[in-house]
């Protein structure tokens, strides 16, 4: 009998992954990963070198990403026929052996692995081993702490609409906004109505090769989804 262990990479760096993950990579049967068709993949780009050359991969490729909006009832349809379909092979597999389910970041944190571990309860065995959010690479990047004593940090993603964001972002001392790409002129209004704007960071590829760090108010027209804004606290100190 085998089980089903979900393994947080941490945010990209390879380094900045657990001792504990890395031991199961090297030894692992199988391994799964999320994709978009046609795309390697960066929680397995993450594990080059790393996992054992005799594993056998399960690439998982997404049927939709952004292409539908994900308020539109097909987008819900197809997601959900996919992590049935998932959760189905992964209980199959976990009959014999183990079978590593990679995630980039921490798995319990706005991570894909959460949809199949809901579908996963009572079927099979799981095991999740936490990993570094990304969040935390991209605020460390900044090379500033990211709250002070009682500050308060809200953590928000870009695809909320604009007057939720507004709101949320000047009702919080230390910010994070997270899945940004189409949204950023949505965001930047937002952070502007809220005072909040020049205060800004935005990380892109946080901890990995090709990291940047700017002033939100210097980037350029588009950047990718998973970049993420940063407004750090200014709170109670010695």
């Amino acid at each position: 009998m085998g089980k089903v262990i979900c393994v947080g990479l941490g945010p990209g760096d390879p380094e900045l992954m657990s001792v504990k993950a890395h031991r199961l990579l090297t030894g692992a049967q199988h391994v799964a990963f999320f994709r978009k068709p046609g795309r390697r993949g960066q929680a397995r780009t993450i594990v080059d070198g790393i996992m054992a050359e005799t594993s056998v991969e399960h690439a998982m490729e997404y049927p939709v990403t952004t292409e539908i909006h994900f308020s539109d009832p097909e987008y819900n349809r197809l997601l959900s026929a996919f992590y049935d379909d998932w959760a189905d092979r992964l209980t199959d597999l976990s009959q014999t052996e183990d079978v590593i389910v990679l995630c980039e970041g921490d798995p319990f944190f706005y991570g894909s692995f959460m949809h199949l571990h809901s579908r996963l309860q009572g079927r099979a065995e799981v095991e999740i081993v936490p990993g570094i959010t990304g969040m935390s690479g991209c605020w460390t990047a900044t090379g500033h702490p990211i709250t002070w004593g009682d500050d308060v940090l809200t953590v928000l993603m870009a695809t909320l609409d604009e007057e939720e964001l507004t709101t949320r972002a000047a009702n919080t001392d230390a910010l994070v906004v997270m899945k940004i790409g189409r949204n950023l002129d949505k965001l930047k209004r937002a952070l502007t109505k809220a005072g909040r704007l020049q205060d800004a960071w935005l990380v892109e590829k946080g901890t990995m090769a090709g990291q940047t760090v700017q002033k939100l108010t210097e980037v350029p027209a588009e950047v990718p989804y998973f970049s993420i804004a940063i407004v750090h606290g200014q709170g109670r100190r010695p």
